[in-house]
């Protein structure tokens, strides 16, 4: 789905992460739930990194730097992913 200033949609991992060096830093916010499996998202403070499993969320705010760091391997990871202007 997508609207201005939003878009919704599914995504499905299978073991991938970002190429190394990669940092998205998107002008719009993304809310973030995985469905199924297991992923790590890392952030350029070098500090946080932050497991998700089924039910979890994050909601990154925009330009904040981050990455994917790992996607579970053997079962595919499904993620719903909002991206919005915040009000």
């Amino acid at each position: 789905m997508r609207r201005p200033g939003f878009r919704i949609e599914r995504i499905v991992s299978s073991g991938q992460s970002s190429p190394p060096g990669f940092w998205y830093d998107q002008p719009h916010a993304e809310w973030v739930l995985v469905l199924r499996g297991e992923a790590r998202i890392a952030f350029d403070d070098g500090v946080r990194v932050v497991t998700l499993k089924p039910g979890d969320f994050i909601d990154i705010a925009p330009h904040r730097r981050h990455r994917v760091e790992w996607t579970h391997p053997a079962e595919p990871t499904i993620w719903l992913a909002v991206h919005y202007n915040p009000g």
